[in-house]
């Protein structure tokens, strides 16, 4: 960002990585340099999630569909309120969705997701920044 003007155009910014890589915490010292607010995964959050790390096969459909809904609610309320008003700072893109459903589905699941995932990912903005 050479100028001022390539900083103001950048209103949202994802963080994406591994498990425990740091994307919080960077989400969280990036906000309080650039007075952003926080839109953190809201893994805590899905009753699958538990069973699914016990019976990958069994709880993978509960617990992508979760996962989906929850994260598009999250980001379609966030476009709603308040996107062009404030900087935005995430520790996931919606995209990453899509990629362990890929790993974790099959079949008829994965059929199924695949059919719900892009009516969904078409009505969501995109950070204009992803790191």
């Amino acid at each position: 960002m050479a100028g001022s003007d390539s900083h103001s155009e950048i209103r949202y910014i994802a963080i994406e990585g591994v498990i425990g890589a740091g994307k919080t915490s960077l989400v969280q010292k990036l906000s309080e340099r650039l007075n952003g607010r926080i839109i953190l995964e809201q893994h805590e959050e899905n009753p699958f999630l538990k069973k699914f790390y016990g019976d990958r096969r069994s709880y993978a459909f509960q617990t992508q569909m979760f996962f989906l809904i929850n994260r598009f609610k999250q980001l379609a309320a966030l476009a709603e309120e308040t996107l062009f008003d404030e900087m935005i700072i995430a520790d996931y893109i919606f995209e990453k969705d899509h990629i362990f459903a890929m790993l974790n589905l099959d079949g008829d699941e994965l059929a199924l997701y695949q059919s719900i995932y892009p009516q969904l990912e078409k009505s969501l903005r995109r950070p204009d920044l992803v790191v």
